[in-house]
């Protein structure tokens, strides 16, 4: 049920992870980060099986891979590393780099790889032709993006810096001042200069999902690097703090976009989750009424089409520069844009560690409602059946 119909890694299954599998060759003490041992090169060791250990070495420094070619974002590589099994940390970039690629291949055979070439094709297409109205959203400067309260709150990178900027109006979900004027102005523009290029080179772009026939992925413009930024700096500090059952702590990919709604463009947005872990939702403006976002409580795969309890229904007005950060599988739709023009900018963070270690969980009671619900519902039978026995032995007992 995500808007873009991207396929995602199944569901979790929560056993005790065996840290890492079985490895052919040997990695201890005397093999250094060379692959060498007592002074023999060795080969590179093969492993028959590729997992991620449940919980990190968050004391391992991962290593950079951002001077590498890869498939994936260097962000990926360092993300995953610390998921590693122990017996892999000392070994080789390279050696680590081929055993993390292999685990993301999972999720990415041949039609998607070739899919992804062509996407990146496509994407250079439109940078180098795109004349940029606007260079300086291109890269992040903090100052002239971010309002003064948002960076005090980034910079002390407490959950009580981060609750002082914050509401929390209904559970999970986050509203706070975020962006400048100026910075919507120039977006807003830059949006308008997307747009008046597609028109004038008649060139075909790619909307941001299937559900809405206008805005552009700004990925696909250039503002991949700016993103990542706003990504890595910004929001998963935040999302490291409120959003650790979902990977929070792990962001390391996204999908940018601007929507655009009123009349003459999308009206309103249907019911459904988003492909992401945490996603980020800022209104840029224009004048508009109408537009709210609805929102009817977070689920897992197995209960996203369960029923609304009361006190999961919050309705949002968006308000210009003010986010809204929620778990991408937070059920929710836009209401019609009823006059004017509304843009948003939608970030759509995603964790690869969290999409790999969901494979080894059945139990989402952290955080889909319902899972909590139905397990609160076994512990209450559960102890509802032990008293009824303890009553019967009494009762066998007394006569």
């Amino acid at each position: 049920m995500s808007v873009d119909g991207t396929p995602t890694p199944g569901s979790l299954d929560g056993r005790p992870d065996p840290a890492g599998g079985t490895q052919s060759g040997h990695a201890n003490g005397d093999i250094n980060g060379a692959g060498q041992q007592n002074g023999i090169v060795m080969a590179p060791p093969t492993y028959l099986t590729h997992r991620l250990r449940l919980n990190p070495n968050s004391d391992h420094k991962p290593d950079n891979y951002e001077d590498l070619e890869l498939d994936f974002s260097p962000l990926i590589f360092s993300s995953l590393e610390r998921y590693l099994p122990p017996n892999l940390l000392p070994q080789t970039r390279d050696v680590k780099v081929n055993y993390m690629r292999e685990i993301l291949l999972r999720y990415y055979p041949e039609s998607e790889r070739i899919r992804l070439q062509k996407h990146r094709e496509y994407r250079q297409k439109i940078i180098s032709n795109y004349q940029r109205l606007h260079r300086e959203l291109y890269t992040i400067n903090a100052t002239n993006f971010f309002v003064p309260s948002f960076l005090k709150a980034i910079n002390e990178n407490t959950e009580q810096g981060f609750r002082n900027i914050m509401s929390e109006p209904s559970p999970g979900i986050f509203t706070f001042e975020m962006l400048q004027p100026r910075f919507c102005e120039m977006l807003l523009a830059e949006v308008e200069n997307f747009e008046k290029w597609v028109h004038e080179t008649k060139f075909r772009i790619m909307r941001p999902n299937t559900m809405n026939k206008y805005g552009a992925v700004l990925d696909d413009f250039g503002m991949e690097t700016m993103l990542d930024k706003l990504l890595e700096d910004f929001i998963r500090p935040i999302s490291k703090v409120f959003f650790p059952e979902v990977g929070g702590a792990t962001l390391d990919a996204h999908h940018g976009f601007v929507l655009e709604y009123g009349i003459d463009r999308d009206v309103d947005l249907g019911f459904h989750v988003d492909d992401s872990e945490v996603t980020l939702n800022v209104c840029l403006g224009k004048q508009f009424s109408g537009g709210e976002l609805f929102f009817r409580g977070v689920r897992c795969e197995k209960h996203v089409n369960t029923e609304t309890q009361s006190e999961e229904i919050f309705d949002y007005s968006h308000v210009p520069g003010r986010a809204v950060l929620h778990r991408g599988r937070h059920r929710h739709g836009a209401r019609a844009t009823t006059s004017g023009n509304r843009i948003n900018l939608l970030l759509w963070c995603r964790s690869s560690v969290f999409r790999e270690l969901r494979k080894y969980q059945k139990d989402f009671s952290s955080w889909c409602t319902e899972c909590q619900r139905e397990k609160k519902e076994r512990q209450r039978q559960s102890v509802a059946a032990t008293k009824l026995e303890l009553l019967r032995r009494e009762g066998q007992a007394a006569t």
